[in-house]
């Protein structure tokens, strides 16, 4: 098990700071080496802090965001208009995608977001890849489906690391009981050899929504992994996930301990982690 390259910050601004400037640099590094680069986003309240701080001009401006593939490491089945999609969620206030559609409140039109005018990130629509959750409702199991297209996608634009498909980032959380993309305590998932796996709704935390999600073996062959994590509510768990005892089955947020991770929490989220 790696030691955790642990970084703690005053409070969830400030790790979404730390944040913006890890995951810029490694995308600006992978556009140097290759052209193009892949980041897997994330959703939950994490999210919510890192997408508005994304929206700085400082981030827009660091990298080329048009030569960056968006992808997302896992999601609800529910429309993307649906307050629990994480898609929906990075899609409002990352990509400002109402400006897109002439619904923005900012004034923005389309144009303004390409041309990188409004403090959104400026995107190619062919480099989007949403889980395709929307199309899928009507098929008998949906979350099967939609996690054999995304694999096909993910093993069609992602560079191969070995035999598996490399994202230059990863971002994460880590829910309550210590789980890290979809993948529970317990889950079946962890024995998968899927690429992306469908997920039963949880019944112990909420939302209570079948998801689909990457597998957590691609962590392994990430470039770069970051995990944000914030509140003293967090504080007890981070002090297991981030301890002496390793047991994954229990705390899948383990998965991610590995060298290329850098494990971002504000001084609630560390308050119990041993040092």
């Amino acid at each position: 098990m790696a030691e955790p390259n642990l970084v703690v910050r005053d409070d969830e601004p400030a790790v979404s700071r730390e944040a913006a400037a890890r995951l810029t640099a490694a995308l600006g590094q992978a556009i140097r080496d290759r052209g193009e680069a892949h980041l897997a986003l994330t959703g939950g309240s994490s999210a919510v802090s890192l997408y508005r701080e994304m929206r700085n001009p400082q981030w827009v401006r660091a990298i080329d965001w048009r030569r960056v593939h968006l992808w997302w490491g896992d999601e609800r089945l529910v429309p993307v208009d649906h307050p629990d999609s994480n898609i929906g969620l990075a899609y409002d206030i990352l990509l400002e995608l109402p400006a897109l559609t002439g619904e923005s409140g900012s004034g923005g039109e389309g144009v303004d977001v390409t041309s990188g005018d409004l403090p959104a990130l400026p995107y190619v629509a062919e480099n989007v890849h949403p889980y395709e959750v929307d199309e899928a409702f009507s098929e008998s199991e949906p979350a099967q489906l939609v996690a054999q297209r995304y694999a096909e996608q993910l093993e069609r634009y992602l560079p191969a690391v070995g035999d598996l498909p490399g994202f230059d980032v990863i971002l994460l959380g880590v829910g309550p009981d210590g789980h890290i993309l979809s993948i529970f305590p317990g889950s079946k998932a962890l024995e998968s050899d899927e690429l992306v796996v469908a997920v039963p709704a949880p019944q112990h935390v909420e939302p209570h929504r079948e998801r689909v999600s990457i597998n957590p073996r691609l962590l392994q062959v990430a470039g770069t992994v970051i995990v944000m994590v914030s509140g003293a509510a967090k504080a007890e768990m981070m002090a297991h996930v981030l301890g002496a005892e390793h047991d994954p089955a229990q705390w899948p947020a383990q998965l991610a301990l590995l060298p290329q991770t850098t494990w971002i929490l504000d001084k609630g989220a560390a308050a119990e982690v041993p040092r």
